[in-house]
């Protein structure tokens, strides 16, 4: 393998979780590819497009040249914009040919990774003309192709593979985003603290300090007196950081202690994806 020691854990993820949605898929009939999933106005057969859409673009593919409708509620910014072109331009596709491309990629998905020789800090395309590095593009990838593997097993009433190695992939790159949310968006007050208490199939115990520059750090120690405490399983915090599940719809899974108006603040501001 040519592939850097840094960058195959994301290679492993996005292998097990593409194989698990192509094995998800492949028996479906026609009117399964229509059924809703929890991504806001994505069917089964859209999240499908969205992860060909990604791919394609790790693979350097150009983009399609369509114009999209103007009636897509979901759609309210650039972003989701750039995301639903790939989608909306495999609507009318049927179950055979989105299984036919599904295969197709990953034959060449998996001959790129075999051939990977650049450095992870190599700097790559991102979406909407941004440049990240080539690690960071593949731990996103890794990231986004696990959760949208969740959505189809949602929709299709298959659950599993949380503790997959996508899995373990998002928590990183969802704890990466929870400083943000505690000291910036939720406000939290300075020189305190707030703990995360997640159990399940990935169970971690996590504290946000904020210091007295109103800076958030993520530490894995325990702390002391913290002004919140948010106990959670696993399964629910990823979907809420994924926008998929309000927090009203999952106050009955999630134990908060401490200051309820700063508990209240972070669950409203949780959701890190767009």
């Amino acid at each position: 393998m040519s592939l850097h020691p840094a960058l195959q854990p994301y290679a492993d993820a996005w292998t097990h979780s593409i194989e698990a949605i192509s094995e998800l898929v492949q028996p479906l009939v026609e009117a399964e590819w229509n059924r809703r999933t929890p991504c806001p106005g994505w069917s089964v057969r859209d999240i499908v497009s969205h992860v060909l859409g990604l791919d394609s673009e790790m693979l350097g593919d150009p983009r399609p040249i369509h114009t999209l409708p103007r009636d897509l509620y979901h759609v309210t910014n650039d972003h989701q914009r750039y995301m639903e072109m790939q989608v909306d331009v495999r609507r009318h596709h049927t179950a055979p040919e989105m299984t036919s491309e599904l295969e197709y990629m990953i034959i060449r998905r998996n001959r790129q990774l075999r051939n990977e020789s650049r450095d992870p800090g190599t700097k790559v395309r991102g979406p909407l003309g941004t440049e990240l590095t080539l690690e960071e593009a593949m731990r996103r990838h890794a990231f986004d192709v696990w959760a949208h593997e969740q959505d189809l097993r949602t929709a299709l009433g298959r659950p599993g593979n949380l503790d997959s190695p996508g899995a373990h992939v998002a928590r990183d790159v969802l704890l990466g985003e929870l400083p943000a949310v505690v000291a910036e968006r939720a406000d939290a007050p300075r020189s305190s603290a707030v703990v995360f208490d997640v159990h399940g199939p990935v169970e971690f115990l996590r504290t946000i300090r904020v210091d007295i520059q109103g800076r958030g750090t993520l530490e894995s120690s325990p702390a002391l007196g913290p002004a919140a405490t948010l106990t959670l399983d696993w399964e629910t915090y990823f979907r809420l950081a994924c926008g998929r599940v309000t927090p009203e719809a999952a106050a009955d899974r999630i134990k908060t202690e401490g200051d309820p108006d700063l508990t209240a603040a972070i669950l409203r501001h949780f959701t890190v994806t767009q």
